[in-house]
């Protein structure tokens, strides 16, 4: 008897309100795995609070406790949990997952989406964007700018996660969500493929700053916490290879943030480290405990002390500043910049720009114009999202605040969200 392809995610959802939903993954393992379930999970806008993983190599057995959204579409959610998990055969003489069989993906297509407003109003991106990623169409690049009458253009270039934005209906599904949100104020709206020509106009300036580019993407660790905001909590990494003879034991302490765990997940991913056996615990205080035991992709442990500490300064470093942060001048205007680290598989972390629109909507800052792109830096790409906010004639909050604010938002410090 084989595994029915549905069994291989189950999820049971909490008896009663504010209890944990249970996801269970029982599938063919594969390097990376737990990175694409977690990112998953995290765009779905839910929180990891426990976990355990074990595998044997050729199978894996994987249980989240999430909390989160009320309104979570969990047959979706499942589906998309699907997706990522290997290929499977029946039982009897099974034959594991191996990459090398599996072929790669055709690019998705990307889509212009382009429309006018007739006038600007606080939070309009933002409304957009989760109009946006309801539909689950994942915003590759925006180009956002206000005209002198007042009036927006927004190009959004975006992908389709159900591969339909072709088809009549779902154009037309899109655009009657946007209306909804939009009302009167939408003069116009079409959707269409683009042609690799208007792909890499969408590409933003290669130039950045140099001095902020120095401070954002410094990959060494600070000696002090940038302007006070960032975790308070001291972070521990430590290997060791003693308590097992086959593995090497990662044990991290460190303060909870969101999306903790695809930020631990996808750093072993890149470095192509496999994980045995995991447990991951959040508790109450907002503090994370992680025991992962890992061998290298060869099966065997990481003893060289140079692997160890580059191991463990890229986890304390991507557990200290997942996402970096900073408002600049630009001129005489005031520029948000957010960088986004983008995994060797190309993904970037999920609801970035989602929640930046969040935390300017709250701020009650509107926002000018908008730049996404990519940036190779050091050997390293990242997702570059700068924005240029509409500073008026009342603009009076300091620039501190919007860096903290964006950042708590971001991290999930923001209890009041």
């Amino acid at each position: 008897m084989g595994i029915l392809h549905e069994d291989m995610v189950l999820i049971t959802e909490g008896e009663k309100s504010g209890d944990p939903t249970v996801i269970t993954v029982n599938c063919p393992d594969k390097t990376g795995l737990g990175c694409d379930l977690c990112r998953i999970i995290l765009l779905f806008g839910l929180n990891i609070c426990r976990g355990d993983a074990s595998t044997d190599g050729k199978w894996c057995y994987v249980v989240f406790w999430v909390v989160g959204k009320t309104n979570t579409r969990w047959n979706l959610l499942k589906k998309r949990l699907l997706e990522v998990c290997p290929s499977y055969f029946s039982t009897s003489g099974i034959e594991y997952y191996r990459s090398q069989n599996q072929q790669s993906p055709r690019p998705p297509d990307v889509f212009l989406l382009k429309f006018w407003c007739s006038y600007d109003r606080q939070g309009l991106l933002h409304d957009v964007t989760e109009v946006l990623c309801e539909l689950e169409l994942t915003i590759r690049r925006v180009k956002v700018s206000t005209a002198p009458d007042g009036r927006v253009m927004d190009l959004f270039f975006v992908t389709d996660t159900r591969e339909l934005l072709h088809t009549k209906k779902r154009k037309e599904e899109t655009i009657h969500h946007l209306r909804a949100v939009l009302g009167d104020a939408l003069i116009s709206c079409e959707i269409d493929v683009t042609g690799p020509e208007i792909t890499a106009c969408s590409r933003g300036s290669p130039y950045l700053p140099p001095a902020t580019s120095e401070e954002m993407f410094s990959l060494e660790l600070p000696n002090q916490h940038l302007n006070g905001s960032l975790a308070s909590s001291p972070i521990s990494v430590t290997l060791d290879n003693i308590l097992s003879p086959s593995h090497t034991l990662i044990q991290i302490l460190c303060e909870d943030h969101k999306g903790l765990i695809y930020d631990v997940m996808r750093t072993l991913k890149d470095y192509n480290v496999q994980i045995s056996y995991g447990r991951f615990f959040a508790n109450p205080k907002g503090n994370s405990e992680l025991d992962l035991f890992i061998m290298q992709a060869d099966g065997k442990k990481i003893v060289d002390p140079s692997k160890q500490d580059a191991l463990r300064a890229r986890l304390k470093m991507e557990l200290l500043r997942p996402l970096r942060v900073a408002v600049v001048s630009r001129g005489p205007d005031t520029e948000l910049l957010v960088a986004n680290p983008v995994e060797l598989s190309g993904r970037g972390r999920p609801l970035v720009f989602h929640d930046i629109t969040l935390a300017l909507k709250v701020l009650s800052i509107r926002i000018f114009s908008v730049e996404i792109a990519r940036h190779m830096i050091r050997d390293r790409e990242w997702e570059v999202y700068r924005i240029l906010l509409d500073d008026g004639v009342d603009f009076s909050v300091p620039r501190s605040k919007i860096e903290a604010s964006v950042r708590n938002i971001l991290m999930g410090w923001d209890k009041s969200r």
